[in-house]
């Protein structure tokens, strides 16, 4: 009996461990090896599909990796495998990363004031506002200077005129961009190494990334991407090369790192959390950043659409290089939902995967707007909200399918649809 039993013990722990391997590209050469989409029952007329829907959006690049291998990879327009592209905010992702393997290399503590690393006055703050902020505020976005500085500074500027006090560090969480470059400075001053050498050194020749960074923003091929992604996806481990040794800073790194803005980690953002915020505003929203992907993935995301998106469930790392797939934004955006819309329908056997896109069955206009909105929709909602710029609620109701706006002030506002499966839109309002 027992050696039945320890039979069956070690034929399914051999079983579980071989379904659960991950495979690894070698560190130089452009070898990489392939599944066949057909081998995990993905329909071709889908992945057609797919790929219509990413040239229209202006995509230069595309991959998906299954236990590290590739499924899919799409290359458009003059774009090749060859090919560099920025990362732009995706990029801070890689920060956060770096920023890990320097606090295991006893460079520096996270908990530390920044300017214990830099210097004092880095900032236009007041010196005991300043030494608030820790490199952990940097790394949550919640530094409380200024993330909407007057001009001629912008969201992105590190010059010290520009990093303004505006709230003690930890009390808000605002999308910052100059504050987070300054992570970057930390971690190359403590190593006494350029930025390039100490991302060489520590992730890029250990995995065989290409890539490099110019004026803070990084750069590289889309299979650079995803080298990084499926190392994030092993939790920092490349093949039998524990790059990061610290596991308890890659968990905080992929969980909520903060109360205010629960799907951002340490720069990265986290989906299937109850609420989240955008950067720009002080608004939070309610529901999953992406309801359309898995609850457990996390994202480096950047500027015009670029993506990399790490599902530990199913084993997945997603790439998107590209211009922006419609509207301006920083991070997340309504292409996201789309896009894994497609991804959900690529098996055969699915044969329909939220099919009630609301982006695509509810029409709200005018916009702007000066006495009513009217909103036409073919799935039912369950809730409607609006709130202003500064995340007010504002008392609405629809009433034969119109919301009286005549005595608002004018203004930007945001617009919140909610089905019953907690699907969301939300939709910028003028109202002039």
């Amino acid at each position: 009996m027992k050696k039945i039993y320890f039979g069956f013990l070690f034929t399914f722990g051999f079983s579980f461990f071989k379904a659960q391997s991950l495979y690894f590209p070698p560190l130089s050469g452009s070898v990489w090896d392939t599944l066949s989409p057909q081998s995990i029952n993905w329909c071709q007329q889908r992945i057609d599909s797919l790929y219509n829907y990413l040239q229209i959006k202006n995509t230069k690049s595309f991959i998906i990796l299954k236990n590290g291998k590739i499924v899919l990879e799409k290359y458009f327009g003059t774009y090749t495998i060859d090919s560099t592209w920025y990362w732009a905010s995706a990029g801070k992702s890689l920060t956060g990363f770096l920023a890990g393997v320097s606090q295991q290399q006893g460079l520096i503590n996270i908990n530390n004031q920044v300017s214990q690393y830099i210097g004092t006055g880095w900032t236009s703050a007041p010196l005991v506002k300043e030494n608030l902020i820790t490199v952990k505020n940097l790394l949550q976005m919640t530094s409380g200077l200024d993330d909407a500085p007057p001009s001629p500074c912008d969201n992105e500027d590190t010059a010290k005129s520009c990093l303004l006090y505006q709230a003690n560090a930890g009390t808000r969480w605002a999308y910052h961009t100059g504050a987070y470059k300054k992570t970057q400075s930390v971690i190359s001053a403590a190593a006494g190494q350029s930025y390039n050498v100490v991302t060489t050194n520590w992730v890029k020749s250990k995995i065989g990334m290409d890539g490099f960074w110019f004026d803070q923003i990084y750069y590289s091929k889309a299979r650079g991407m995803a080298r990084f992604g499926l190392l994030n996806l092993n939790k920092g481990i490349w093949a039998n090369d524990t790059i990061m040794k610290d596991s308890l800073y890659f968990k905080d790194m992929t969980n909520s790192s903060q109360n205010f803005n629960k799907a951002y980690g340490y720069l990265w953002w986290l989906n299937g959390k109850t609420d989240f915020m955008t950067p720009g505003f002080q608004t939070v929203f309610p529901g999953t950043l992406m309801p359309n992907a898995p609850t457990d993935m996390f994202a480096a995301l950047g500027k015009n659409d670029q993506k990399i998106y790490v599902v530990p469930s199913q084993k997945l790392v997603v790439i998107r290089q590209g211009n922006t797939a419609g509207g301006f934004n920083l991070a997340a955006s309504a292409f996201d939902n789309v896009l894994w819309d497609y991804i959900n329908k690529l098996a055969c056997n699915t044969s329909s995967v939220k099919e009630n896109e609301l982006i695509e069955q509810i029409v709200i206009y005018p916009n702007p707007a000066q006495n009513f909105i009217t909103i036409k929709s073919d799935v039912l909602l369950k809730s409607i909200f609006m709130t202003n710029a500064l995340g007010q609620m504002m008392d609405v109701k629809l009433i034969n399918n119109k919301i009286d706006v005549s005595q608002m002030q004018k203004g930007m506002y945001f617009l919140t649809l909610m089905s019953p499966e907690n699907t969301h839109l939300v939709k910028k309002i003028i109202i002039n």
